[in-house]
């Protein structure tokens, strides 16, 4: 496996996207990548910010025929940015629109209409071989539990990884899908369940960027069957909750937070078609799939195995070398499964009884009228005060003494949030997920110990 194709696509006229007016085929795909390569200014470090999915997959492909390296960080804050110049000085953005960022801007629009002439010139089909062991990104933590780290992922091991997912969705039966997805390019789940599963599995993805749910609607209703949809919790949660009529995927993939049994129940009800949970992590990548409706276990993808060492779980074997060590609190069972129990950062225990964030956060949640919320551990200090929990809550129409309440009633009266604040949405990033240093702001403007309040 010295080298793997950029594209699995058999004939140069396969449809790889739809987007810009109509379909894109592998031939148009490869003469927009060869091209971008040859502009693309000097710096081996590639910030692709690009928004359409299309011109993203471009600018990735690019960067590895051109040997850069695409760096995808978890947001676009200035304090990210500087981390990004730091770990990378010679670092350009690729963009496909002005984006208000302080490093030096490359900005490509290509694939404005489809390319006619590049189909009729392709009479040889010549797909770029990127060796294996070639960088072809350095991924970025979401900071979620602290300060975002960096991951260097090959393409080898990046190839490896969706074409077991692809076989595990059963992507290779020879019907070719079409990926429409609610999540960014530049997060992990998102690179590889929206861009390179379309590469590596003969698929064709949306170029669109669907995020409310009108937008997921119609971009669902444009797209051939048959249709996979990429998508979170979160987003599943509120497209469900607008009432519209939904055109009904063949699939439906969910990830970067546990999905709720009770909602994945809805979905299936609702779209008529099954929901498949991706587990794993930036460091990881995607390691294992479950059918939520059917079992709480999780399922090794195959070559992956799981063991216990030094009193922390540790994945290794197909895309995942060298070994690496899971932040979350795994339950291993027989043939390649495992219960998980969230993430070892969020257990928490006060006043010698334990518990988890996630499991907090699933019970506020679960109160009729919550829309959104989330439990925040401060960090503890070396003085004598006790750190207490505190909640933020999206409950229009609801008091804080009526959630409170009703957190009384689900979980022990030690993991009673003091505050619980109120608001009109929670700072969640385009993933859905809460970064803890967000959390931590919203702690500091509304601390008020032992006292709820509405903002």
């Amino acid at each position: 496996m010295s080298s793997l194709p950029l594209v699995t696509h058999p004939h140069a006229q396969d449809i790889l996207a739809y987007g810009h007016g109509g379909p894109i085929t592998v031939a148009q795909f490869l003469a927009d990548v060869r091209q971008l390569a040859a502009d693309l200014p000097p710096g081996q470090h590639v910030l692709n910010v690009c928004v359409d999915r299309y011109r993203f997959a471009v600018g990735v492909a690019a960067a590895l025929l051109a040997d850069k390296i695409s760096l995808l960080p978890p947001t676009l804050t200035a304090e990210m940015m500087r981390q990004v110049k730091h770990f990378a000085p010679d670092v350009f953005c690729l963009v496909d629109q002005p984006q208000a960022i302080d490093l030096p801007q490359f900005a490509w629009a290509g694939a404005l209409a489809v390319d006619a002439a590049a189909d009729a010139a392709s009479a040889t089909y010549d797909v770029p071989e990127i060796p294996a062991a070639r960088t072809a990104a350095i991924v970025f933590t979401s900071g979620s539990t602290g300060t975002p780290v960096a991951h260097r992922k090959s393409w080898g091991g990046l190839v490896r990884s969706v074409r077991a997912e692809a076989a595990r969705l059963g992507l290779l039966d020879g019907r070719r899908h079409s990926i429409v997805a609610t999540v960014p390019p530049q997060h992990m789940f998102g690179f590889e369940s929206s861009v390179l599963l379309a590469l590596q599995s003969g698929s064709a993805l949306s170029a669109a960027h669907p995020f409310y749910p009108a937008d997921i609607c119609a971009v669902l209703a444009q797209s051939p069957r048959p249709c996979l949809l990429v998508t979170t919790p979160l987003h599943l949660k509120v497209l469900l909750a607008a009432g519209l009529d939904i055109p009904a995927p063949d699939l439906v993939l969910s990830a970067t937070a546990p999905m709720p049994p009770q909602l994945a129940l809805a979905v299936e009800a609702r779209l008529q078609a099954p929901l498949v949970e991706i587990y794993g992590s930036t460091e990881t990548g995607q390691i294992a799939t479950r059918r939520t409706t059917e079992s709480a276990q999780w399922t090794l993808l195959p070559e992956l195995t799981l063991s216990v060492s030094q009193q922390r779980t540790w994945v290794s074997g197909g895309h995942v070398d060298p070994p690496m060590p899971m932040a979350d609190e795994l339950e291993l069972l027989n043939g390649g499964r495992f219960l998980l129990h969230g993430r070892t950062a969020d257990l928490i225990n006060i006043a010698g009884k334990r518990s988890s964030l996630d499991y907090l956060n699933h019970q506020l949640n679960a109160i009729p009228g919550v829309i959104d919320g989330a439990f925040f551990m401060p960090a503890e200090h070396d003085d004598a005060s006790v750190t207490r929990l505190m909640a933020f809550a999206v409950a229009p129409g609801l008091r804080a003494a009526a959630l409170l309440a009703a957190l009384r009633e689900r979980i022990d009266a030690v993991f009673i949030p003091r505050p619980l604040v109120l608001l009109a949405s929670l700072p969640r990033n385009s993933t859905g997920k809460l970064p803890r240093d967000a959390l931590q702001a919203l702690a500091s403007r509304h601390q008020r110990k032992g006292t709820p309040h509405a903002a």
